[in-house]
């Protein structure tokens, strides 16, 4: 099958690969769409299955990181990367540097920063090959970590949607289910658990089970189970592709709000979750904040400052635009999903949207 004909493939303009011998590296880098601006987009490490699996996986991150962007009001476009690999077994600073030397053949249409597998020291790493990384500013609160702003947009979009499912203006006693407590789902788990919410959670990771049992109270629960749970709100926070015919007959929950990229298997699935009366936040509307933080990082590079009180405006916006979607889906009897992709479609797919693709990027 070529690139051209693949099902996850939506127009990209560019998908490049890259295998260095010496280092072990084997990565993908694909850009989607540039008519905002450079593609940003993390780099994920992850021992895929295949290298089909790793192709899969990078078309349609990139693609959603369009999406995001645009939501978000940035000047950027989507692009994403992926290493194959176990980071916790195979990734050493030779790959990363190689990852550098790969980053540098796209000439500054893609920009990297951290994601799944891969940490703002690894970005460091790569900064040492490569000028074209982000997220590693020194002024920023978290020493240019963007999972902190992820958590803190994904709470705020979880509780737009908590008043809009239910009309609620708090989350006290609310039961919810995080699928994921690594970087964001841990974070988001405080700020839910901080607002009175009791927490069920799983990971693949043990340890990560064990520091939300124990740091944050959670009822630990099995990877499976965490489908059945009778809880208010379901929020995954792991890898994509989730909510599928076989899970979505199985939740009993009033609304979805997770970090995780690409929940839904198929586009039509969200038609089910309607059927079903969940309210679904579109993943790339509510996890926005890591986005929006690595732009405002990448301005800071640029211009000497990083403005975190902005930062955080700039975030909390998230609410109104998940609003904004759910308003539209109600008044037009479409899905949020559906909603979301229009308005973000007329936002990159013209190059002068947004008053200009000026870039914030080198």
């Amino acid at each position: 099958m070529s690139i051209f004909s693949h099902p996850a493939y939506d127009n990209h303009e560019e998908v490049a690969f890259y295998h260095d011998a010496k280092s072990g590296l084997k990565a993908i880098i694909a850009v989607h769409n540039t008519n905002l601006g450079p593609a940003l987009g993390g780099c994920r490490m992850w021992p895929y299955a295949d290298d089909g699996e790793a192709l899969n996986d990078v078309l349609r991150l990139s693609r959603g990181m369009t999406y995001k962007s645009a939501m978000a009001g940035l000047k950027l476009g989507g692009g994403k990367s992926v290493i194959i690999g176990d980071p916790r077994k195979q990734k050493t600073p030779e790959l990363l540097r190689a990852m550098g030397d790969f980053l540098n053949t796209l000439g500054g249409r893609y920009i990297t920063a951290e994601d799944s597998g891969t940490s703002v020291a690894d970005m460091k790493i790569i900064g040492e090959r490569s000028k074209y990384v982000s997220g590693v500013i020194s002024g920023q609160e978290h020493g240019g970590d963007p999972s902190p702003s992820t958590a803190y947009g994904v709470f705020v979009g979880l509780k737009a949607a908590a008043a809009h499912r239910w009309g609620r203006t708090d989350l006290n006693g609310m039961k919810v289910s995080i699928q994921g407590v690594g970087n964001v789902g841990f974070r988001l788990g405080k700020l839910l658990k901080e607002a009175g919410a009791e927490l069920f959670v799983t990971d693949i990771f043990q340890d990560n089970i064990d520091r939300a049992v124990n740091e944050l109270g959670a009822t630990a629960v099995g990877a499976d189970e965490i489908f059945d749970l009778d809880v208010d709100l379901f929020a995954p926070c792991a890898l994509g592709a989730i909510l599928n015919d076989s899970t979505i007959d199985r939740l009993k929950v009033g609304a979805i709000a997770g970090a995780a990229n690409n929940q839904l298997a198929e586009e039509r699935h969200a038609q089910v979750l309607k059927e079903r009366g969940i309210l679904y936040a579109p993943d790339y509307v509510i996890n926005a904040g890591g986005i929006i933080d690595v732009y405002y990082q990448q301005l800071g590079q640029e211009q000497g400052e990083y403005d975190a009180a902005q930062v955080k405006t700039h975030i909390e916006s998230i609410a109104t635009t998940m609003e904004e979607v759910f308003q539209r889906a109600d008044e037009t009897g479409d899905t949020t999903a559906h909603v979301a992709d229009r308005v973000a479609e007329e936002r990159f797919g013209h190059k002068d949207a947004l008053n200009g693709a000026d870039s914030a990027a080198a």
